[in-house]
């Protein structure tokens, strides 16, 4: 190697010894948010006319769903808000009622939505109920083991309406907020 060569690498030798450089810093990993929306259907429940004509007391259809989903310590530990929609759609000659209770596991209410709709022609019900920061307590949902669901018949037994494959028909889903991080 010639002169210029060596001085050149010895240049750059120095050069990188005596360079400056910030220190690294990797606690932005603390201060890192994972905050993911979660979307799942929770249940879907269809009542034909025929079946509610046939029951012999006003309540044509009770059913418990068991939810423990609620219950599970990843979502509990995680849930920051959440929301639930329902959408309720009733073709029956009959006005109805349905109520839906949450129930902790010892049955104890804690909290319940109610849904009156007349007979058809109706428009779709929708409503959708926040929990959280905006809406109702997020310990509803953590301590909710079952769901609760009964439709009472306010008309008669003996009518049919004109609608074809008529029924009560109620669909729900959730969307919720987690912390991952």
């Amino acid at each position: 190697m010639n002169r210029l060569q060596h001085s050149l690498l010895f240049s750059i030798l120095m050069l990188s010894i005596f360079a400056c450089s910030e220190k690294q810093d990797f606690s932005q990993y603390d201060d890192l948010s994972i905050t993911p929306s979660l979307e799942t259907s929770i249940f879907f429940v269809k009542v034909q006319e025929l079946l509610i004509n046939s029951a012999t007391d006003i309540s044509f259809f009770t059913q418990d769903f068991n939810f423990d989903a609620f219950e599970e310590v990843f979502f509990a530990d995680r849930v920051l808000e959440g929301v639930i929609s329902y959408e309720l759609e009733n073709t029956t000659s009959k006005p109805i009622q349905i109520e839906l209770q949450f129930l902790d596991e010892n049955d104890v209410l804690l909290d319940s939505e109610v849904f009156t709709m007349d007979a058809a022609p109706t428009a779709l019900l929708t409503r959708e109920v926040a929990y959280g920061n905006t809406g109702k307590s997020l310990d509803i949902l953590r301590s909710t083991s079952n769901v609760r669901l009964n439709a009472s018949n306010f008309g008669d037994n003996v009518s049919s309406s004109e609608i074809p494959g008529a029924s009560v028909q109620l669909r729900s889903s959730a969307q919720f907020m987690l912390r991952l991080k």
